[in-house]
């Protein structure tokens, strides 16, 4: 199938972005681009990771400025942006067509076959690896939560990460919806585990084809689907099940039956329980379209990861790991992958909590993963959309008082990690803690 180009009637020729450094926005307007429109965008002046990839696809970011936004433009607005930015006035004056983020994302997903990938972890991986092998054997458009995007007319599938924060993944229409797992997270929008079991059950039912989801999750099984779902994991009660699992130092190799039926031996630079979780979910979807095997682990093996996602800097003998962890079980998920990759070394976790609310309701389960590591730090709390006058004494020291070995950290304190030459230095975090990095980085090479 062959879509010359998607227009949205009304529309014009260019797409303006207000908050377009964002990670999801930063890859829907590479899309747009791949798909022959003209994009440009603003943000605030400061760097962040995902400016690159807009930089290098020559899409111009501009400063915050009501002048930016002229007539014969379509807006697109970001998550973030609020309804006094001076750039969204501006657009309501001259009355322009203006877009959130999911609205745009739903009229993308109407125009391919989409592949909708949920979870409350490990979405973002799965969805790159997915991405990766569709891309090199089919050909597919793609949206990543980690600031990557692709489009091109030519391409039938949209494999797009979809997230469930506030419901945004009901916007969407999927031709096939993933769940890698559920979990109760967003404690500043959902009110217990039954209500995010009930934003994934409407997720679920709204797949045209199927929906494919992790059975060995503790929840999954809770879901009332009326569309045909299959389940994927190491329990043989599964529909895609695991076997012959074998976690060694080089990766993880596997055999994998699907309904009763053997497809295939796979052998990946994967580390931890949740990364094989994470390639069975991409492995069920390629059986159910019909491709080989042996193509599709030939092709998983060039897999290097999402950005941001357990990505590895060696200087010397020391290993630099930065990562997106931000919920206990991702903290533990991660740590576990390392203890598998680098049994014999030692492990100094830098941790930057996320949100208020989060480090308000998980800071037990956070210090609990934090101290699997040999020594954790703690930085302080990342407020995001929240402001610390609304969470009397929520600090980063509810987490350092319940380590067995820890302290806090500030974005200065590079020197006190130059001790652990020779170890594994994790770096975990959502937001961009890279000055910490670089300067350990220099000290290191040094």
């Amino acid at each position: 199938t062959i879509f010359i180009r998607i227009t949205l009637k009304g529309d014009a020729n260019m797409y303006y972005f207000i908050g377009i450094k964002g990670s999801g926005m930063s890859a829907l307007a590479q899309i747009l681009k791949g798909l022959g429109y003209e994009v440009k965008g603003s943000d605030q002046k400061a760097h962040f990771f995902t400016e690159d990839a807009l930089r290098e696809k020559n899409i111009p970011i501009l400063e915050y400025d009501e002048k930016n936004i002229q007539e014969n433009m379509t807006i697109i607005r970001g998550n973030v942006i609020l309804e006094d930015h001076v750039e969204l006035k501006r657009a309501e004056e001259l009355g322009l067509k203006i877009y959130t983020y999911q609205e745009m994302l739903a009229h993308l997903t109407t125009k391919f076959k989409t592949i909708a990938i949920s979870g409350c972890h490990g979405k973002t991986t799965t969805s790159s690896m997915l991405a990766h092998v569709f891309e090199n054997i089919k050909g597919c458009n793609y949206l990543i939560g980690d600031g990557t995007g692709s489009g091109s007319s030519e391409n039938e599938y949209f494999v797009l990460e979809a997230c469930e924060y506030k419901r945004h993944f009901l916007s969407y229409s999927p031709f096939y919806a993933i769940i890698t797992n559920i979990d109760f997270d967003h404690v500043d929008y959902y009110k217990d585990i039954d209500d995010v079991i009930l934003a994934y059950n409407e997720f679920a039912n709204k797949a045209s084809k199927m929906v494919i989801a992790c059975g060995d999750d503790q929840y999954t099984r809770f879901l009332d689907v009326k569309k045909p779902i299959f389940y994927y994991g190491l329990d043989e009660q599964n529909d895609i099940v695991a076997t012959n699992v074998e976690y060694k130092s080089t990766g993880t190799s596997f055999e994998v039956v699907i309904e009763g039926n053997y497809y295939g031996s796979f052998d990946l630079p994967i580390f931890g329980k949740h990364m094989l979780l994470n390639a069975l979910a991409v492995i069920a979807v390629c059986y159910y379209e019909r491709m080989e095997a042996r193509e599709v682990s030939h092709t998983l093996k060039s897999f290097t990861g999402a950005r941001r996602r357990f990505a590895e800097t060696i200087i010397a003998d020391t290993i630099l790991v930065d990562d997106y962890a931000h919920h206990p079980n991702e903290i533990k998920a991660t740590i576990r992958a390392i203890k598998q990759k680098y049994p014999e070394k030692k492990l100094v976790t830098v941790f930057q909590p996320h949100t208020y609310s989060r480090t308000k309701e998980f800071a037990d389960d956070i210090a609990k993963a934090l101290n699997l590591s040999d020594k954790a730090y703690v930085m302080e709390i990342h407020g995001s959309r929240e402001k610390q006058e609304d969470f009397d004494n929520i600090t980063e020291e509810i987490i350092i008082e319940k380590l067995e070995n820890g302290e806090f950290i500030s974005l200065k304190d590079a020197s006190k990690l130059i001790d652990y030459k020779g170890s594994v230095i994790l770096f975990m975090s959502p937001n961009d803690i890279s000055v910490l990095e670089e300067d350990l980085k220099e000290l290191l090479e040094k």
